[in-house]
């Protein structure tokens, strides 16, 4: 009998699909157990491998977190880099339009919920991690978001403010609200709203706090007659 190629096993799949195999796995087992409890030994299962196979490939678990963290997040915001750098006919509003939409997505995604709970659960207690979460994922979009924000402000479309403090105070609206979309039965306020009006509405009114004040216009002198 003849195996088609959608029937082999996994442990016969070409040795460059094993890494990609071993991340999905990872980020399985990381949301369902957590950090601390997932074991290679575990993961490996979950990949249809052999535990001495992901050795291989991964010296040990905090490296493998750090690898599904590249794949996953940090991929997103190297999309967003290339994308936005590619964007020079676009003004500054449409391209911070542009990545906070794509962020958005993201954000509500399944993976991102299993992330965003191991980071904030538990990264605490692996510091090498913390660092490095904080170094090339928090630090390395806050600097997208300023440089988005500088271009706005040099060339008058935003108004005149600090763009790392603008960009710092975006990144927690949009992950309150994908938070509160997550659960709409306990906040009320996003219960009858579809993702696509919340994230419009995060949008028009963070684009109307850092634009310019319109000019008010002078009231026309009356004249009375002579």
């Amino acid at each position: 009998m003849t195996i088609s190629p959608t029937q082999e096993p996994r442990w016969r799949r070409l040795p460059e699909e094993r890494p990609q195999q071993i991340i999905d796995a990872a980020l399985a087992i990381f949301g369902e157990r957590g950090l601390a409890a997932a074991r290679l030994e575990d993961i490996a299962k979950r990949a249809g491998l052999s535990k001495g196979t992901i050795y291989l490939y991964f010296p040990n678990k905090e490296e493998l977190f750090r690898e599904v963290i590249r794949h996953t997040i940090i991929a997103q915001i190297e999309r967003a880099e290339r994308e936005l750098a590619a964007a020079v006919q676009q003004s500054a509003s449409e391209t911070l339009a542009q990545f906070v939409r794509g962020y958005w997505d993201f954000l509500r995604s399944p993976n991102f919920a299993a992330l965003f709970r191991l980071v904030h659960a538990e990264l605490s207690n692996f510091p090498d991690l913390a660092r490095f979460y904080g170094r090339e994922v928090v630090e390395r979009k806050l600097r997208l978001v300023t440089g988005i924000i500088e271009r706005g402000v040099r060339n008058g479309e935003f108004r005149d403010i600090d763009p790392a403090v603008a960009a710092r105070m975006l990144g927690p609206m949009l992950l309150m609200h994908g938070m509160w979309c997550s659960h709409r039965d306990l906040f009320k306020a996003t219960a009858n709203k579809t993702d696509e009006q919340v994230i419009d509405e995060v949008l028009d009114f963070f684009l109307h706090a850092i634009r310019p004040a319109p000019t008010a216009k002078k009231p026309r002198e009356s004249h009375s007659s002579k």
